[in-house]
């Protein structure tokens, strides 16, 4: 991310990427547009001087992993080019309650302004990159890496799963476009085979798009080992068949546990030797990350 001249974000050796600022902007506009309506918070207007002054500090309800700290500077910033911000955490980082993670200068009103949405952004996203944070070091002992779904809130996969990263997780493929997934509902309407399915695949695609291919059993996969695929995808499997088709494998492709991860099983599924786990619900289900901005006596 271009970092703004109002915004003072430490250097994080592991920093993840943030998306570009052509990604965040319209995101955080559109935000904006829609809490503040008019344009014009009519609560500050009528109870706080036009000239007023704080000085702010964000400040974690609950511990747990930070992410979106770019993204809450850009709301400020976009609010107000004159309001500081300075950051005394890094997201990837995990913070303690009642720590403070940015500190915020400025008028008032755009403070004000901008507080919802800057705080509704670092809430959700350190709620993902705390959840994700969790099934890290649960499989810490195993090869296995977790990584996302698209299974994200619309319009804001970009950042979720930037807070995934930030979280020790992995990505998936980003959208449709970008891999190909031959699912069980492709292979009912493209002639039932594996076979057919993955040839048509191979067919219809470039040299660079990779092909994973899904399945639900010990004996389709046996047929999946034989077709000119990237990854398997073993969907729903119990632990025993997933241990079983690691066995099978022998570590000639990649494969990957899906369906029903969580907490209690991921360790378990890791375990069994798979390369991937991909999860849903650190992303469509993580509980927000609580955050508050407190003003500091004037």
């Amino acid at each position: 991310m271009k970092r703004s001249r109002t915004a003072r974000l430490p250097r994080c050796k592991s920093l993840p990427e943030a998306p570009g600022r052509n990604v965040l902007e319209p995101l955080v506009r559109a935000a904006l547009a829609e809490d503040l309506g008019r344009g014009i918070d009519v609560t500050s207007a009528a109870t706080v001087p036009a000239d007023a002054t704080c000085t702010a500090g964000i400040v974690a309800r609950n511990g747990g992993v930070v992410a979106g700290l770019p993204i809450a500077a850009l709301v400020f910033e976009l609010i107000d080019s004159r309001t500081t911000f300075e950051t005394g955490a890094c997201d990837g980082e995990r913070v303690e309650p009642a720590a403070s993670v940015a500190t915020v200068r400025g008028n008032a009103r755009s403070i004000f302004a901008a507080e919802r949405i800057a705080l509704n952004f670092l809430c959700r996203l350190s709620g993902i990159a705390t959840a994700t944070r969790s099934l890290v070091e649960s499989i810490a002992h195993t090869k296995a890496r977790i990584v996302d779904t698209r299974k994200t809130t619309p319009g804001l996969r970009a950042l979720e799963r930037y807070a995934v990263r930030c979280g020790g997780g992995f990505n998936h493929r980003f959208g449709l476009d970008d891999a190909i997934l031959i699912k069980d509902n492709h292979r009912a309407l493209a002639g039932s085979s594996l076979a057919h399915a993955v040839r048509e695949a191979r067919t219809r695609s470039g040299h660079m798009m990779k092909i994973e291919l899904e399945v639900d059993s010990l004996d389709d996969l046996q047929e999946a080992l034989t077709l000119p695929v990237d990854a398997i995808l073993l969907d729903n499997m119990s632990i025993d068949d997933l241990g079983r088709a690691v066995a099978i494998v022998k570590g000639s492709v990649v494969l990957e546990a899906s369906g029903g991860v969580n907490l209690d099983n991921a360790a378990a599924i890791a375990k069994t030797g798979v390369d991937l786990i991909s999860c849903g619900w650190i992303t469509h289900s993580a509980p927000a990350l609580d955050f508050g901005l407190d003003i500091a006596r004037q």
